[in-house]
């Protein structure tokens, strides 16, 4: 008996002296979340949510709003002016060029009219600091897809005239600048790599200032950009293909070619990028709880892929049924045998890229309101997750700033300078 209690009052003071080094950390954790400007490079925006009525001062059910990320403490936002890969006609580039108008006039709509003593909008690594010093969030633009600039290269100044600080220069699908990462799937490339007038936007780029991004982008037409820019590069929302075999991820040669180049790939919180067998196993188990608590409720589910193809208040009414169901179904789920990806699952991929390329060219992505988003770091409301699990992993002060902001503003702060040369060229 004596033993025995000697045993349970160790392993009490064992678990005790654990919740407080638990708690230590939790506190270190917040304590460099708030010292450090968090940048996360991209998110998408959909322009029905900056509205007079609706709009980002409200806690809308989006994951990146005004009230998450001054909860979850994400300071610095780029948002997304995307357009999807379509046909390469003049009513294909128009349509899309009043696309991304469209979004570029939502964020200055944000932050000069809907909230301007809230949020402002950065082109600069120096007013990006300034902002954040301000006690406001910070808002930057970048571009996915440079379809909308059709075959008028002199878009490109337009753009950045208008913020733009980034932008690839296709999405899923060959646009008629280089060739995408979709590609891989049936083998079928339109120009290997950059085409005559890629290689024009590419010099434009470089001239003006905007980073070119090549998370979308083939890997021969990745090779053709470091060879082409004159400055360095970056991969706005991508992951290590080592962990995780996904066309959208960088091999361990692209990873040789960026660090050699100077440019960051971001490592991107996209579940299905940072370990595909696990978030198919859990999504599969996933939908097969909607379907039985959608026939329980008498509830017509409208399939996914169908949902894409509804408008307006219709698939307005469709995703709200979905996303119902979705929140019911992990409720019910709890602690199933198969788990979602996680913060953790994340991070691996981060000490992968900083293992492989070192600390100066890796930074932090999500692609929230795009697809983006993972256990423990579903919304902007808990970024601060990803600065604890840095800290529990024995990341400094130091590089976790550098992650979360230093490496790529370097970036912009070169690019912008080699700008400026060639102009004065």
């Amino acid at each position: 008996m004596k033993y025995l209690k000697t045993l349970v009052l160790l392993l009490a003071v064992i678990a005790c002296k654990e919740t407080n080094q638990e708690i230590d950390v939790l506190a270190k954790a917040k304590e460099i979340h708030k010292r450090v400007m968090t940048l996360d490079t991209h998110v998408d925006i959909n322009v029905n949510n900056f509205t007079d009525s609706i709009n980002y001062t409200q806690k809308l059910d989006n994951q990146v709003n005004l009230p998450n990320m001054e909860k979850g403490g994400l300071d610095v936002a780029f948002f997304i002016v995307y357009t999807g890969q379509g046909d390469l006609t003049e009513e294909g580039y128009d349509k899309a060029y009043k696309n991304a108008m469209s979004k570029f006039e939502a964020i200055h709509k944000l932050t000069k009219d809907i909230a301007p003593n809230k949020i402002g909008l950065a082109t600069s690594s120096k007013e990006a600091r300034d902002i954040y010093a301000s006690g406001k969030k910070v808002a930057m633009i970048g571009v996915e897809n440079a379809y909308p600039l059709g075959t008028d290269i002199s878009r490109v100044k337009q753009f950045y005239d208008l913020g733009a600080r980034y932008m690839s220069l296709s999405h899923n699908g060959h646009s008629q600048f280089c060739d995408s990462n979709t590609g891989e799937s049936d083998n079928v490339w339109l120009h290997n790599g950059v085409s005559d007038l890629g290689k024009e936007v590419i010099n434009e780029m470089n001239k003006w200032g905007i980073i070119i991004d090549v998370s979308h982008p083939s890997k021969k037409s990745m090779k053709d950009m470091i060879t082409l820019s004159k400055a360095p590069i970056i991969a706005s929302h991508s992951s290590a293909r080592a962990l995780c075999n996904h066309s959208r991820n960088l091999d361990d040669e692209q990873l040789g070619w960026l660090k050699e180049n100077g440019g960051v790939v971001q490592t991107v919180a996209f579940s299905a990028y940072v370990n595909t067998e696990k978030d198919k196993k859990y999504k599969d188990e996933l939908i097969k709880v909607i379907a039985e608590l959608a026939k329980e409720q008498n509830i017509e589910l409208t399939p996914r892929k169908e949902i894409r193809k509804l408008k307006g208040a219709a698939q307005k009414a469709a995703i709200a049924v979905y996303m119902k169901l979705s929140k019911e179904a992990k409720l019910k789920m709890g602690s199933t045998s198969s788990s979602p990806v996680n913060v953790s699952d994340f991070v691996d991929h981060i000490d992968y890229l900083v293992e492989k390329m070192g600390i100066d060219y890796v930074g932090i992505s999500s692609d929230f309101d795009g697809g983006g988003g993972i256990e423990g770091w579903n919304d902007a409301s808990e970024t601060l997750n990803v600065t604890l699990e840095l800290v529990k992993r024995g990341y400094t002060e130091k590089q976790i700033a550098q992650l979360w902001n230093g490496n790529l503003l370097r970036v912009l702060d070169e690019v912008q300078k080699i700008a400026l040369e060639i102009q004065v060229q």
